[in-house]
């Protein structure tokens, strides 16, 4: 498509999101049975393609463990509140029934004004593991504090480890400490590492020359506020071309995590069939009866020092992680709201469509609605 004309002086590439496009059926549909939903990201195999935002609100080491049981693998900030307080689960209860956003933003201020506690790292990365050692563990911190934690993560040795910003690119660069080349950094570890966010071809394709097992798509910041955007079904689009590239170059395959409005199994089947592998939950998961903060939802940015935290936002109650995670079937929960059951739509989707495999998905064809109809 060509380009369109700002002004005389500028032009801008036409960009599509999720609600944009639909998945065309291939030439015969499927079993619901015979659909594979899982993927591998380095050595470990998951059976859904679900990461859960590193945000307090979602993720601790108990409801880790929940989501592990469900297929999928909860991200847990290591500067969020469990790194911070020997136990905030109280606080956190306590926020659950606040009523105002504003209570909670400055709740959250008190929260997070205590230090990062070194030693809790190891401790609640034991904790998320749990006594028989087998449930996996997926960890995230700011690339501005990463060379900070390094020691202390790995020496707890988490199986994944996420670089988790609203943008992040292969070196950051401060006057006040040392600069981070995640190139180096992650040529050092022996834990693969997911790096993001990215929404542009050049800049995942930097982030996928540092040796990343995975990047995350998308942009977590502001639109309003920053001006910064990237509709996600053309960020992944892009993103998958950088990956082409690599491999061409390197043999090695990065997968691609899908992170920003996604709701519901729609989304994630549209969001695979763009390149994506898998996706990352944020605020879809915010209405679970079984968080650590049922009712809201604040990303895991807000937990890093210094960054602001008007993305606080409710959510209306809603059934728990297994009921909106969970790979119930289509049909098998009476009055199931959109945005629950996502497993089991997501299932029927690619059974509908024709695609056994996450795989086949990805070469699935999609078409554009020039003007987005409001249909459900």
């Amino acid at each position: 498509m060509p380009d369109i004309d700002i002004g005389l002086g500028k032009t801008a590439r036409r960009a599509w999101a999720l609600d944009d496009i639909a998945i065309v059926p291939s030439r015969r549909a499927r079993a619901q049975e015979a659909i594979d939903l899982s993927w591998q990201v380095d050595a470990y195999r998951l059976n859904t393609p679900v990461l859960v935002e590193p945000s307090d609100a979602l993720v601790s080491p108990a409801s880790a463990q929940r989501i592990t049981a469900l297929g999928g693998l909860g991200v847990l900030h290591l500067e969020g509140a469990w790194t911070r307080h020997e136990d905030p689960s109280n606080t956190l209860q306590e926020i659950s029934r606040l009523s105002e956003v504003a209570e909670v933003r400055a709740r959250l201020t008190e929260l997070y004004s205590s230090p990062v506690q070194p030693d809790l790292i190891k401790a609640r990365i034991a904790e998320m593991r749990g006594e028989d050692e087998t449930d996996r563990v997926a960890v995230a911190v700011s690339p501005q504090r990463l060379l900070e934690f390094a020691d202390a993560i790995g020496g707890a040795d988490p199986d994944l480890l996420v670089v988790a910003a609203p943008t992040v690119s292969a070196q950051y660069v401060s006057d006040e400490e040392d600069s981070l080349d995640l190139k180096a950094f992650v040529r050092t570890v022996q834990t693969p590492v997911v790096i993001g966010d990215c929404a542009s071809n050049l800049a995942a394709l930097h982030l996928m020359r540092t040796g990343a097992a995975a990047v995350l798509v998308g942009s977590a910041v502001s639109r309003r506020r920053y001006g910064v955007d990237v509709p996600l079904a053309s960020a992944i689009a892009d993103v998958r071309a950088a990956r082409m590239r690599h491999l061409d170059e390197t043999g090695v395959y990065v997968h691609i995590v899908a992170h920003g409005d996604i709701r519901t199994g729609g989304d994630i089947a549209k969001a695979v069939a763009c390149g994506a592998d898998a996706v990352m939950l944020g605020e879809a998961l915010g209405s679970a009866s079984d968080i650590p903060v049922p009712g809201w939802y604040w990303p895991g940015t807000a937990q890093s020092d210094g960054v602001d935290r008007d993305a606080v936002v409710g959510a209306d109650p809603g059934g728990s992680l297994a009921d909106i995670l969970g790979d119930h079937g289509d049909e098998s929960m009476p009055g199931n709201r959109l945005g629950e059951d996502l497993m089991g739509a997501l299932r029927a989707s690619m059974a509908m469509t024709g695609y056994e495999t996450l795989k086949e998905l990805q070469k699935a064809d999609l078409v554009v609605r020039l003007q987005p109809s409001n249909e459900m």
